[in-house]
């Protein structure tokens, strides 16, 4: 469990008053598909077995389905390794190529052959072989009796002996074991991971993301949000570095490509890598999490982007540097907001404390039950309340302090320094390279003029809003020596620091030794960086590891409570990125009193917001009189229009990016790619009347790739479905 970033910690709590209001809710693990959730697919209109959908005996879905790269869903759409994904999980990929002489992110990029398509040293996309349950294997000599710190030091040497064991067996294959159910199960996995992965495709951002920010979590939807790679395998069609003489990879399952669409009330289902879900926490952790912390990062995040926004727009330059940066601030920003909105309008607190309830008359049914569970809300409500002081301290250090750039360039140097290889010269030179390379990076997109506003204004409000306690000892120095004031302080540290000048570190670097870091501690960046980390670490930090192994171990208790309490009935583990099943249906929403939006988005939508002076919906006039063009072919629906996106009742999370959206007879409707904005609390409190996953419709990716990108070689590898 990640311990300094973790921001509000799941709590399992009785789902029976959800079973039937929530029927379509849930994350399913594919091997185990029971009777009841197989038959509500089947009702919905599933036609697929569940050896269709998962089997290890012979090729199926879930063979077609991968993890692309650390975080996104790819799908294979061709014998000849073709994969497609989101464009937003391959842009740094994409920008990774751009040069002055091909700028593929304004332009696109289409390989018109293999011998086009550009490789990637960094990405990789993984198959899942299969997965296993080792639960008993793996707790079978765990003591009950044993402190969580003892706990956590036999398991993971236990997780890491089964995965050796395993990879001994297989050394070509990946093994990860994970937690389901707060470690009341475990599940190993085994994964083929490719790392010859080539660029095929991909359209320029005023497709791959048209609406930019403005669209961001929103619906209705017209982003173009496609790209396609493809896998290569040496000549046995196995994982191997890239090499020339590498061949496409052979999949053992490829989706067929339907262009007939898809209709309102349509099965549709998602399988892919959800990343993370809160469904089960308390009502202490939402109160915690909807009345201060969230509503603290988004203060936080508010001043950041105001600051970002002036600067940008007043410099197209670094507007075009922080464009990046901005959208990935104000993804969650955006998404923060529409979750508290969601959760309030749900009064999701109430309906937690009525399953803590229902909880309660339960663990006290009998005198067995009370032996095990009694007085178990109870004791987490006391630790959590202790906990959330710390925990609510490392997420403000997080977004206010740790969102300056330079402090963040000087935590890198830190981490190091402190793995520095002084007794191997050769090891020690490789690793001040891939230190300099990094500062480099860092570099290329970095406007100091606008890292110091964001400086002031962060500290400023640490300084406000954190209680004194948790001060670091350099406040006194703002105090004494700046009289309070940050503006003054900021632009000293600034003249005076080392990290803010590419070419002084650079000169560092060449001398790197020891009395290079003894020099470095009076640096003003550096001590400001110091000390929070003293006070972080001495003050924040070990309170929050004890109080964090209490609620560990009251919360697998709990966990196991649900699972008794709840036996016989259908319980899903939360995402954990692994592979999942959802599903649902095609169908629109209510988003407010009189806001009723239709279950699909045409190209028409897409001329009507450019016609708007919003940047992010600019068109070039290429692209425009495309468009207008309406050259839509077979693509066409029977009214003549094309439509761009459609929305269903699928529960999707992060990690669904890139996601097959299959129907009812295993073939590609869509690649799912957000949510909007009014379901964003469906990572806590799923609610089917709101909850919708946003996908790109299969017959507008066609569409482009044919008419726009002229590669009507990739259609013909595909299986298209009329």
């Amino acid at each position: 469990m990640n311990k300094l970033n973790l921001y509000i910690l799941l709590i399992v709590f009785s789902l029976s008053s959800f079973a039937k209001s929530f029927a379509d809710e849930g994350m399913w693990i594919p091997m185990l598909l029971d009777s009841v959730c197989y038959e509500r697919m089947k009702q919905m209109g599933c036609e697929l077995t569940t050896d269709d959908i998962y089997s290890i005996n012979h090729a199926s879905i879930k063979d077609a389905v991968v993890l692309f790269n650390r975080g996104c869903t790819g799908v294979m759409v061709s014998n000849e390794g073709l994969l497609l994904t989101n464009y937003h999980c391959s842009e740094s990929i994409i920008q990774s190529h751009n040069t002055l002489e091909h700028n593929y992110m304004a332009n696109g990029f289409w390989a018109m052959n293999k011998n086009q398509e550009l490789v990637n040293p960094s990405l990789f996309v993984s198959f899942l072989v299969r997965m296993v349950d080792v639960t008993n294997l793996v707790l079978k000599d765990i003591p009950i009796q044993i402190s969580e710190i003892e706990r956590n030091a036999l398991l993971q040497s236990v997780l890491e002996r089964i995965v050796i064991a395993e990879t001994k067996k297989t050394p070509t294959h990946r093994f990860s074991i994970k937690s389901l159910y707060n470690g009341n199960q475990y599940f190993m996995y085994e994964y083929e991971v490719f790392t010859d992965v080539r660029l095929v495709g991909a359209p320029p951002t005023e497709i791959g993301k048209f609406g930019g920010e403005t669209d961001n979590w929103a619906w209705p939807r017209h982003t173009g949000d496609f790209s396609l790679f493809r896998v290569y395998a040496n000549r046995n069609n196995e994982p191997a570095l890239y090499s020339p003489d590498n061949v496409p990879y052979k999949p053992k399952k490829v989706l067929p490509i339907s262009i007939k669409g898809v209709n309102e009330g349509d099965f549709t289902m998602v399988y892919g890598y959800p990343g993370n879900t809160e469904q089960f926490i308390t009502s202490a952790e939402l109160e915690f999490l909807t009345k201060l912390s969230l509503p603290s990062k988004i203060e936080l995040r508010t001043h950041r982007l105001d600051i970002m926004a002036k600067v940008m727009e007043a410099d197209s330059i670094v507007g075009t540097q922080y464009a990046a940066k901005f959208a990935s601030t104000s993804s969650l920003w955006k998404k923060w907001q529409g979750e508290i909105r969601g959760l309030k309008r749900a009064d999701a607190i109430s309906i937690k404390k009525q399953n803590e309830w229902e909880f309660e008359l339960w663990a006290n049914k009998t005198d067995s039950l009370k032996s095990k569970y009694s007085g178990l809300m109870n004791s987490y409500n006391r630790v959590y309340s202790s906990y959330k002081v710390y925990n609510f301290i490392a997420d403000y250090f997080g977004e206010s302090v740790m969102s300056i750039e330079m402090l963040n360039q000087v935590g890198r140097f830190v981490n190091f320094s402190s793995n520095t290889s002084w007794n191997d010269t050769a090891k020690l030179r490789k690793e001040v390279k891939n230190y300099t390379n990094v500062v480099n990076s860092f570099f290329r997109n970095y406007y100091q003029p606008l890292d110091i506003k964001i400086f002031s204004s962060m500290l400023k409000e640490y300084y406000i809003n954190v209680p004194r306690q948790y001060h670091p000892s350099i406040f006194k120095k703002l105090e004494s020596k700046y009289n309070g004031d940050f503006d003054r302080w900021a632009a000293e540290v600034y003249k005076k620091s080392i990290f803010c000048d590419r070419v002084k570190i650079m000169n560092m670097m060449d001398k790197y030794s020891l009395s290079t870091l003894k020099k470095l501690q009076s640096d003003p960046a550096m001590e400001i960086y110091l000390s929070f980390s003293n006070v972080i670490n001495a003050s924040v930090i070990p309170p929050f590891h004890t109080l964090n192994n209490k609620i560990d171990s009251l919360y697998r208790i709990y966990t196991a409570a649900q699972m008794e309490m709840n036996k016989g009935k259908l319980l899903y583990p939360e995402a954990n990125l692994t592979l999942r099943i959802t599903f649902g249906k095609v169908e629109g929403y209510n988003a407010a009193d009189g806001i009723n939006y239709h279950w699909f988005t045409t190209v028409d939508g897409i001329l009507q917001k450019s016609g708007t002076a919003i940047s992010d919906y600019r068109l070039s006039p290429k692209l425009q009189a495309f468009y207008e063009k309406k050259d839509f072919g077979r693509y066409a629906s029977h009214n003549g229009t094309l439509r761009v996106c459609f929305i269903a009742s699928n529960h999707t999370s992060g990690g669904n990016s890139g996601s097959p959206v299959i129907n009812g007879k295993g073939e590609l409707v869509g690649l799912n790619f957000d949510r909007n904005w009014e379901g964003t609390m469906g990572d806590v409190l799923y609610d089917p009347k709101q909850c919708r996953n946003i996908a790109l419709d299969t017959r507008y990716i066609l569409y482009i790739i044919d008419k726009y990108a002229k590669a009507q070689y990739l259609l013909d590898e595909m299986k298209i479905i009329f």
